[in-house]
């Protein structure tokens, strides 16, 4: 079962702080279980492990049968929580070199998280030789990019097969009932699943947004909601036992000692987009009326060579929490060299693995000594059930930090304020007279 150890602490943090934040942690556990708190109708994540559709989740499964079966590559069309979570999940189960190696199940591509044209062409050369599928995730069907990059690829496919062989290969993830995409995909004979009314987008990857690309890069979804249900039963125990309420207690106490930045570093290059989902979720759930933590992330040892050096001495504004995900699946062995010329045969023998678990050990040593506070989350392993579990958690700490710091964990009104100065510029009508003052802004 996954767990939150500190590491050193005592000197960083108030005592006796747990004892102190106790009923502002349960008060904000009632909110979470109940749904009463602020944004209270976007907790329908709370208890998705247990109370999912079993009849879309085995539609889902149907879905990813076919694809693998009809196509060499999927094109994912999504941007934000429509994309993060899946790929993390693919990156740090399967590998984060997918697409590169020698497998039974199809390529996968995620666009719509971008407006590079040189990034969608690229996407478009590639499945042009091959038969792939589309699925694409909006809830309403409008959100720019991705709306933008599913015309390419519906287009790309309509040519390829005609518009009754597209018609077998494109899945819409959307709103059940209304929008731009649901009436496409009804019109238009697409197989279409549900974006739940009651759970955000960054809280969506237990979903079909998730669901449906993970399943066909082959993970076992059923595991993965398994460990996710385990975790969710371990989160309705309301007390210090609950590995959320550690995280989110130890991060708020840090934060009100004035550290500003949380740094999630993991040892595992597969872990990195998954350390990208993890940022959207607290960055957008905490974000918000001049509160909230900076969440940033660093890929050790790799960024002990470039970030290292400010970490270890530069302005004491951060903490860092690092995920240990347990043994590698595969175990290698550093080589003996009889000439011995760069001095390594002392780890001759030795596994990637120890030496790995020395370096994380002198890192939260020297990090500690030098002022910034570690905590370590650490799963049992690499499984589906494994990260289910840790997604689940991360989701229920960060409900947790929301109303710890009174703030709505649910939306993100500061999102939109980039949409309607982009939309004006681009000439949408309706924005004509904020065009005006941004152009006449930007001449200025």
């Amino acid at each position: 079962m996954l767990d939150v150890k500190s590491f050193q602490l005592q000197s960083f943090l108030p005592l006796p702080y747990e004892e102190v934040l106790a009923p502002r942690l349960k008060r904000a556990h009632e909110k979470l279980q109940s749904g009463s708190g602020a944004g209270g109708e976007f907790t329908g994540w709370v208890h998705l492990p247990r109370d999912y559709d079993r009849e879309e989740f085995a539609r889902i499964q149907a879905a990813a049968s076919r694809i693998r079966a009809n196509s060499q590559a999927l094109v994912v069309i999504g941007i934000g929580g429509s994309y993060l979570g899946a790929r993390g999940v693919i990156d740090c189960l399967r590998s984060p070199n997918y697409n590169l190696k020698r497998k039974d199940t199809p390529n996968i591509y995620f666009v719509g998280n971008g407006l590079s044209s040189d990034a969608m062409g690229e996407v478009l050369d590639l499945v042009a030789d091959v038969d792939f599928s589309v699925n694409v995730i909006s809830k309403s069907g409008t959100t720019t990019e991705p709306a933008v990059a599913f015309r390419f690829f519906r287009a790309a496919l309509e040519k390829k097969y005609g518009r009754e062989g597209a018609r077998e290969r494109i899945y819409a993830t959307t709103d059940k009932a209304r929008g731009a995409l649901k009436s496409l995909a009804d019109s238009e004979g697409w197989e279409t699943f549900v974006v739940p009314d009651d759970v955000g987008g960054r809280y969506s990857v237990l979903t079909a947004v998730g669901l449906l690309p993970i399943a066909v890069a082959g993970v076992d979804i059923t595991a993965l909601m398994q460990g996710a249900a385990e975790m969710m039963e371990t989160c309705t125990e309301a007390s210090f036992r609950c590995p959320a309420w550690r995280y989110a207690a130890i991060r708020y106490e840090l934060y009100r000692a004035g550290r500003s930045i949380e740094l999630l570093a993991c040892y595992d290059p597969a872990f990195r987009f998954m350390a990208e989902w993890w940022k959207q979720l607290f960055g957008e759930s905490e974000g918000k009326e001049g509160k909230g933590l900076f969440p940033a992330s660093v890929e050790f040892t790799a960024d002990l060579h470039s970030m290292g050096q400010y970490i270890q001495e530069g302005k004491r504004l951060m903490f860092e929490t690092v995920v240990r995900l347990g043994p590698s699946d595969r175990q290698l062995t550093v080589p003996a060299d009889e000439a011995d010329g760069d001095g390594l045969n002392f780890l001759a023998g030795k596994s990637l693995d120890f030496i790995r678990d020395r370096a994380m050990e002198g890192t939260l040593l020297a990090h500690t000594e030098g002022g910034v506070p570690n905590l370590i989350v650490e799963t049992s392993g690499r499984t589906p059930a494994d990260l289910g579990q840790l997604i689940y958690f991360f989701e229920y700490a960060c409900g947790l930090s929301g109303y710890l710091l009174d703030v709505n964990p649910f939306d993100q009104p500061g999102v939109e304020a980039y949409k309607k100065n982009m939309f004006a510029l681009l000439g949408k009508p309706g924005y004509e007279d904020r065009r005006a003052q941004l152009e006449s802004k930007l001449e200025g």
